[in-house]
């Protein structure tokens, strides 16, 4: 039989190894190896068979037969103390819960000399008598710097006004305190004289109290944002460029947001809706040469953005304006003090720059329509709070890609849109101003597409002005009624009609026309004088006549040349006594013409009437107080600073 080499090798490692065996007393000490041991471990062992291999229970262990020295029992070594076990669990981690172990750790100690709080401690459950005095006190080299872990029994102010609330919080607040007394300029924010170290969080309520002791908010912005009488509210919608997002979906600023409410309720602080629809009153006249025109409380100071649209209500004495800004405000024209022109709610579209906003013009309707250059518009309504958003005019969404510019007819029956298509000319589609729904489409042959367009006076057409210089004269029921052409047209930019003819059944009963064009010329016309070819009037009239009696080259009552750079607004007042046209290009470009005389008053605007660039304009109808004292209009500008002037014109 061969011999066992593995045995012999490893029976002359174990021979040869420097084996240094202690023996542990009772007290866990080590005591010098005897002699008798050391000559056991150098003992040769000539068993040449290994039985711990083949153990199944893995015990291959090598031992002596003789029992005088085991190196591996396991009550030779001794067992781990607490110290020696928290290390080990906190180097080689803890099978039981690592996390846990290291938030042990790291947390426990320190957070209770930095100030967090404990649930039995938040309680008052916890004695501090039993607590170390190194988990209540801590040194730090910075001045006036210490540990919130000493306010824990002392300072309890560490809480925001419920009305205050941060846009974010530092967590690093809640673990610093600073100490009032220790620095002299930090004296001035105790409130008692044994007041010292307060929280971090504290510390800056006061500074804040301080600031505002010492530097109060001015009157003017109280009264812009109302805080002595109400609270101003906002909403605002998250809309994204997809068309399929829902208008409902919005994010109310706060709670009891009156902009949701009905409009009764939205008006009650105004005081106006105990006043009952007022009858037509008596029409005074106007002097041509001088206005007596008196400037009145700005409705709005200078805004984040231009003024683009402004228009009055036609029942309340409300004012509604916006710009790129995507806000809406709705204003209480109320001129007296203390409160002049009181701002009631405002609306925000994220990311939609509104071009256009208009009331509906039944003053039984309290909708008001928004728009901007995107493909979708909305409709915001009043009595009942609800927001309602259009996204496409079905069947013609390749012709009106953005909505930015409409009109609602003056009868509150149709909303018209221009088309942004060019191809052959321009289109303008016509909605019905309650369903949102399409119902029939103006198609102009203009060169470069539709300039502008202007409803007529019982809104039963329209007159659409080509870039060319070609108006169109169209009609809901009947389609193109004549086509005629602006006299030097160089560019249109804008039309407007105004006043009445007396012929309430031809061309929407319109007296006055105004072009406005690039160069900054405007012309007026006078329908009147086309009603001697007007086959309701005229019988002699051939039939070989196909513009039903318009002139195809009507020759203008006045051509003004007030303007030097392109005309931009033209609006007529309500009764067509007076035009103003202005142009945003230049400081003070604005001009008032009286009517029938078609000539420009003389004595307004002055060099000193701070006007700036005028990006709106808008007529409205005073209060009847106002009327009775003599008031005949009223005119609101708004300007590229955001700003809205009003004026009131006295006949």
């Amino acid at each position: 039989m061969a011999p066992n080499k593995t045995a012999e090798r490893v029976n002359e490692r174990k021979s040869v190894m420097p084996l240094k065996v202690r023996n542990f007393d009772q007290d866990g000490l080590d005591a010098e190896p005897s002699n008798a041991e050391l000559q056991t471990v150098n003992v040769q062992q000539e068993e040449p068979e290994w039985e711990g291999f083949e153990d199944k229970d893995g015990d291959s262990e090598s031992e002596d037969e003789s029992g005088e020295v085991v190196l591996d029992k396991e009550e030779d070594i001794p067992d781990k103390d607490e110290s020696e076990e928290e290390l080990e669990r906190l180097v080689f981690g803890d099978p039981a819960g690592f996390k846990d172990g290291i938030k042990s750790f790291a947390l426990h100690r320190l957070a209770r000399g930095i100030g967090e709080e404990s649930e039995e401690e938040e309680k008052g459950e916890v004695d501090l008598g039993d607590v170390a005095d190194r988990d209540l006190f801590f040194f730090d080299s910075g001045p006036g710097v210490l540990p919130l872990g000493s306010l824990v029994a002392g300072n309890a102010r560490d809480k925001e006004d419920d009305g205050d609330k941060p846009a974010w919080e530092d967590s690093d607040d809640e673990r610093l305190a600073v100490s009032l007394a220790s620095v002299p300029r930090l004296r001035k924010l105790r409130e008692t004289e044994e007041d010292d170290v307060v929280s971090g969080k504290e510390y800056v309520r006061r500074l804040r109290k301080q600031y505002q002791r010492l530097y109060p908010t001015p009157e003017w912005a109280i009264q812009a944002t109302e805080k002595s009488t109400k609270k101003k509210r906002r909403r605002t919608i998250e809309d994204g460029e997809s068309g399929e997002e829902s208008a409902s979906e919005m994010d109310v600023d706060e709670e009891d947001d009156l902009s949701a409410q009905p409009l009764a309720r939205l008006l009650k602080d105004a005081d106006i809706l105990s006043r009952t629809g007022r009858g037509p009153v008596k029409r005074r006249k106007l002097q041509a040469g001088t206005v007596d025109i008196q400037r009145l409380k700005d409705v709005a100071k200078a805004g984040p953005s231009a003024i683009t649209s402004l228009s009055f209500h036609p029942k309340y004495p409300l004012l509604l304006s916006s710009g790129p800004s995507s806000t809406l405000y709705l204003h209480h024209v109320n001129p007296n003090p203390p409160n002049p022109n009181p701002l009631l709610t405002s609306l925000h579209i994220k990311h939609t720059p509104l071009a256009t906003t208009a009331f509906h013009p039944s003053p039984s309707d309290s909708r008001i329509f928004l728009s901007a250059r995107r493909r979708y518009f909305h409709v915001w309504n009043l009595t009942t709070g609800s927001i309602e958003k259009v996204t496409r005019v079905y069947g013609h969404q390749h012709e009106q890609r953005t909505m930015e510019n409409f009109s609602l007819s003056p009868d509150g029956k149709y909303m018209a849109l221009r088309g942004s298509s060019k191809k052959g000319g321009g289109v303008v589609n016509i909605l019905d101003a309650t369903t949102l729904q399409w119902v029939t489409q103006a198609r102009i042959e203009s060169r470069g597409g539709v300039a502008d367009f202007v409803w007529w006076g019982d809104g039963s057409g329209l007159c659409i002005a080509g870039k060319n210089g070609e108006i169109t004269e169209w009609s809901v029921r009947d389609g193109v009624i004549g086509r005629w052409n602006d006299e030097g047209a160089i560019g249109t930019t804008v039309i407007a009609v105004g006043g009445k003819s007396g012929r309430d059944g031809w061309l929407g009963g319109d007296r006055w026309v105004a072009v406005g064009s690039s160069s900054g010329v405007v012309n007026i016309y006078d329908r009147r004088a086309w009603l001697g070819n007007n086959p309701s009037t005229n019988d002699t009239l051939t039939q070989e006549d196909t513009n039903n009696g318009i002139p195809s080259t009507p020759k203008p009552v006045r051509a003004l040349d007030h303007l030097t750079t392109p005309t931009s607004h033209l609006a007529f007042s309500s009764d067509g006594q007076i035009l103003a046209m202005a142009s945003r290009w230049k400081h003070n470009a604005l001009r008032l013409v009286h009517l029938p005389t078609a000539t420009v008053f003389k004595n307004w605007p002055t060099d000193k009437t701070p006007l700036g660039r005028i990006s709106a304009v808008a007529w409205g109808r005073p209060s009847e107080a106002e009327e009775r004292e003599g008031c005949l209009v009223l005119l609101a500008v708004g300007s590229e600073t955001g700003r809205v002037k009003l004026w009131e014109i006295r006949a």
